[in-house]
């Protein structure tokens, strides 16, 4: 058994895809950026800062630390805009139910606490978390696995004694690196093949599988 479940937040426990990309893209097409919606959604989980950056190095337009910063502050304003039309995966908040009072819990996002602390009032799951890391509270995005042993750090865990639920190879790859296991779910934007090179602990289609998630934590 383990002491603490971290879970990332974009595409394990709410479907956040379509709220990210459109929020990035709002932002980026008012300054002549053009990139691919897939190009935004397979960083997601880098954090904004490193999204605009590579967006912005791809389209070959110039920038600094001042435009950075107001991009993501543009970014965090159209994400919370959008709030209201995200969701939790089936699932989610059978698991979390399940795990709550059972072991620690922590939120590991590379999201901005703004936008976080909207949707974790909104969705009423503030409750479930003993912590809440975001990306500004590191200064590594992942996969440097920095966010993962924070969350133990706040938590008083050994990383040994933590398992990540991740849906993506940044967050798989961080959670290894920190010597967590790792449980990845195929539900965001990369396919169970891709997840499965990172070599996961346990893999499962979705969090809905309750069952199989909960023999892996608590044994």
């Amino acid at each position: 058994m383990f002491d603490a479940v971290i879970f990332d937040w974009d595409g394990t426990l709410a479907d956040t895809k379509h709220a990210v990309v459109t929020s990035f893209q709002k932002v980026l097409r008012e300054i002549g950026c053009e990139v691919s919606d897939e190009f935004i959604a397979r960083r997601i989980g880098i954090g904004a800062r490193n999204t605009f950056r590579d967006a912005l190095k791809a389209a070959n337009i110039t920038f600094d630390n001042k435009t950075l910063d107001e991009l993501v502050k543009k970014k965090i304003e159209a994400q919370i805009d959008l709030t209201a039309n995200i969701n939790l995966f089936d699932g989610a908040l059978d698991l979390l139910n399940s795990l709550y009072g059972k072991v620690k819990i922590a939120l590991a996002t590379m999201n901005n606490r703004r936008v976080i602390n909207k949707l974790l009032s909104e969705k009423d799951v503030r409750k479930y978390f003993d912590v809440v890391i975001t990306v500004e509270d590191v200064l590594q995005p992942k996969p440097n696995p920095e966010i993962f042993l924070e969350c133990a750090k706040k938590l008083k865990c050994h990383p040994e004694k933590c398992v990540v639920i991740e849906d993506s190879v940044f967050g798989v790859k961080a959670a290894k690196e920190a010597k967590m296991k790792c449980i990845a779910i195929p539900t965001g934007t990369y396919s169970r093949e891709e997840l499965e090179d990172q070599e996961p602990e346990l893999i499962v289609n979705s969090i809905a599988e309750r069952e199989k998630i909960l023999n892996f934590i608590l044994g």
